[in-house]
């Protein structure tokens, strides 16, 4: 094993973050019910010393200068094909690590959860399994040197997500959204395996930095095609229009694996990989364009679908894919953006993560009800959960001083910077889905915390805290939401880490005053959430959901994108499948046994006149005679 590093701390760092929790993958897989007793801590164990690892190699990078926190480290030659010569390697550098440091301690966080929230379940071993191959594969992903094995960790990610999806695949509804996650990812990763094979084209190789440096000699429609590529595959990874179909049926699985992949892993993929091929977007600049535009309509299309969700956990998915489409926004902004969409994720990944542990502890006090409208004062009985919930919502609205307000509110100030129509079209987009997104995170809160309680009795409700292995990590995760934000935000500590990575860009002034936008944003999170509160946290809720108007129709059904993928993509391939099965059978296999009958149809006929009687033979040769001399007469 070869290292290019100075630090070889960090370099052992880099493959033991990666195998250690594959091995308890392994153990826990392939050890079978031998593991149900120690199985579980062992897996959450396992996750803190990747976490551990990780703190050792932020200390080395941050003890060097800027320029050299960079480390490199080979493991094997994977690909050797002539002249071609790929190695597996690892690349830990700031980004990398940041996203290491998010992975491994909201993930084992989220582990420490579920060895309450699962306690009870039979198979909480193949759980926790998954779980430990959920982290072992992202932490792959982002610590790939090339995008061929960040592909690797990309599947590993796909597959874990099935499984853990359809975890209780019992049940045919979480199997079939399982499915659903499965194949709609796929979509998106055949953009990336394209564009992992344009960029073999161009460029000769498949990793970072020969991909970066050859950027500069490569054709803008060579560079656009592969930008558009990767956006695709980062559409179907992060849930972004038009791929976003999955992911509010990925609530399915146990609430850990939502917060898992909501806040930590999956979804944070494809912001990743925008932001590590930024020296290919920034080459063209329509893909980067389209990048700023998925995430605009994104951002939008979560909101309006985050307004109309009674579920608890699907609302909260909406969200989701509302804040990763600020992000998209943002990495698509360019050299402005890029730290702004990375800190967003870093502290979204704390108060999303907290809000769905929080979710989860509102089902476990509730007999796994999801229905809000059937909430309602539940931070009388369940006063940890609403205190730390609270501190997410404070932080998701941009409240300050909490979390949001120091990393949402920076991409709306970039998304006002530019020339011509982008910073109207971007910038309004971001500043009034903020507007929107207080309005349905208060209808939340609102809706489950305060107002009259709205419980039944089928099946009996009584409201409870839940046990310390869930509402510890809660509290933790509350911590990050308030202060991370705080602690990274005002001193520029972040921006400037990132800056080996991203590069250093110049300050631009929005083409409206920083104060007079920070004012508007802070006015519509107020209308908003005042707005939520009058009608859910003031009014009567009704328990039954009302018809409401058209959008509200449409939000209920996430604007009718499973209905449009029906009507474009399944209804067509399965007239096409079914036409294709008519004429097989009809035309093809009709045709050839019909010509079969035919044939044994006149055979059977034709034998009739084999029936040994002279006669019979005399009186055909008579008529055959006859015909004969006939058709000459005829001639004649």
């Amino acid at each position: 094993m070869e290292s290019t590093t100075s630090s070889d701390a960090v370099s052992m760092a880099g493959w033991l973050l990666i195998a250690l929790p594959l091995a308890g993958a392994a153990i826990l897989l392939l050890g079978g019910k031998a593991t149900n007793s120690f199985g579980p801590a062992m897996a959450t164990g396992l996750s803190w010393a990747s976490f551990g690892l990780g703190v050792v190699a932020l200390l080395q990078l941050a003890a060097v200068d800027p320029e050299q926190r960079s480390t490199h480290q080979v493991l094997f030659d994977w690909i050797p094909a002539g002249a071609f010569n790929l190695q597996a390697g690892l690349q830990i550098d700031t980004l990398s690590i940041s996203f290491v440091m998010l992975i491994t301690f909201v993930g084992s966080l989220i582990h420490v959860y579920s060895l309450g929230y699962m306690s009870h379940d039979p198979d909480k071993r193949r759980f926790f399994a998954y779980l430990n191959l959920f982290v072992a594969s992202m932490l792959l992903l982002v610590l790939a040197d090339s995008y061929l094995l960040l592909f690797v960790g990309w599947e590993g990610v796909g597959l874990a997500s099935y499984l853990l999806i359809g975890f209780w695949n019992h049940n045919p509804a979480y199997a079939t959204a399982a499915n659903k996650a499965f194949w709609v990812n796929r979509v998106g990763d055949i953009g990336l395996a394209l564009a992992i094979s344009l960029m073999f084209a161009t460029f000769g190789a498949v990793d970072f930095a020969s991909v970066d440096a050859g950027v500069g000699g490569a054709s803008t429609a060579a560079l656009t095609a592969i930008g558009l590529l990767l956006l695709l595959g980062a559409c179907g990874k992060s849930a972004q229009f038009p791929l976003q179909s999955w992911l509010g049926d990925a609530m399915a699985g146990p609430t850990p694996v939502s917060a898992l992949i909501h806040a930590a892993t999956m979804v944070t993929a494809g912001v990743y990989l925008v932001v590590r091929s930024h020296a290919i977007f920034e080459g063209a600049p329509n893909a980067q364009l389209a990048v700023a535009v998925v995430g605009a309509i994104t951002l939008t299309y979560g909101a309006i679908v985050g307004c109309a969700k009674d579920d608890i956990k699907k609302a909260l998915a909406a969200s989701t894919m509302s804040q990763i489409g600020y992000m998209m926004l943002a990495a698509g902004l360019g050299p402005i953006g890029y730290a702004f969409a990375i800190f967003h994720l870093i502290t979204h990944g704390f108060f999303k993560a907290g809000m769905f542990l929080g979710a989860g502890s509102v089902m476990h006090g509730m007999h796994d009800q999801v229905d809000m409208r059937r909430f309602g004062d539940l931070g009388k009985y369940m006063k940890i959960t609403w205190i730390t919930f609270g501190l997410g919502w404070l932080a998701i609205l941009g409240v300050p001083p909490f979390s949001g307000f120091w990393s949402k509110d920076k991409i709306i100030e970039a998304a006002f910077v530019g020339e011509g129509w982008r910073p109207w079209v971007f910038g309004l987009a971001a500043l009034l889905g903020a507007g929107v997104t207080a309005f349905y995170m208060s209808r939340l809160f609102f809706m489950t915390f305060h107002g009259k309680a709205r419980w039944t009795d089928d099946p009996p409700q009584h409201p409870h805290e839940s046990p310390l292995t869930m509402t510890v990590p809660m509290m933790v995760l509350a911590v990050g939401s308030a202060a991370l934000g705080l602690i990274l935000g005002p001193t520029n500590i972040f921006s400037n880490w990132l800056e080996p990575v991203t590069g250093h860009h110049e300050h631009h002034e929005p083409v409206i005053a920083v104060p007079v936008l920070m004012a508007a944003t802070l006015i519509l999170v107020a209308l908003g959430a005042g707005l939520a509160w009058v009608r859910y946290g003031r009014d009567e809720v009704p328990v039954n959901a009302p018809a409401g108007n058209a959008l509200t129709q449409a939000a209920r059904k996430d604007l009718y994108q499973d209905d449009l993928n029906e009507a474009i993509f399944m209804w067509p391939g399965i007239k096409l499948v079914r036409s294709v099965i008519w004429t097989d059978n009809e035309l093809v296999d009709g045709g050839a046994m019909g010509l079969g009958k035919l044939t044994g149809a006149a055979s059977t006929r034709l034998r009739r006149l084999q029936n040994g009687y002279a006669r019979s033979y005399a009186l055909t040769m008579l008529a055959g005679v006859v015909t004969v001399l006939g058709a000459l007469w005829v001639m004649n």
